[in-house]
């Protein structure tokens, strides 16, 4: 089965960046024909999408537009999402997801199949 694992969470100061990777293992299908995305998650509050890879581009949440930046390596199976001057609202776990169709905009935690562990981001102000 389709397995993703996310590295490089960690503490950093407010305006201070960091680089998310996720790898995903187990694929049936060339990883360029998987939908990525990257969710995040703060306790006591829903699971939301932050950016990811649609049929029509590549979208990404008001609250973090033009300072995260999301990519993807498809000969090594990876998607990256590059976090600059982060906010302490940036703090959450966040998770790599995936689905094999790739037809459509996926803007729910629904439209995705497979899911990481998460790693935990925390941004001290």
């Amino acid at each position: 089965q389709v397995q993703l694992v996310e590295s490089g969470g960690g503490l950093v100061q407010a305006g201070g960046s960091l680089r998310l990777s996720c790898l995903a293992s187990g694929l049936t299908f060339s990883f360029s024909s998987y939908a990525m995305g990257w969710f995040r998650q703060a306790p006591g509050k829903e699971r939301d999408l932050v950016a990811g890879f649609m049929r029509n581009g590549i979208y990404y949440a008001d609250s973090i537009k033009g300072r995260f930046t999301i990519s993807r390596d498809d000969a090594k199976n990876t998607v990256t999402l590059q976090m600059n001057s982060l906010k302490p609202e940036d703090t959450a776990v966040y998770y790599c997801a995936s689905r094999r169709d790739y037809s459509g905009r996926y803007y729910s935690l629904k439209d995705y199949a497979y899911w990481g562990h998460g790693t935990q981001v925390t941004v001290s102000s």
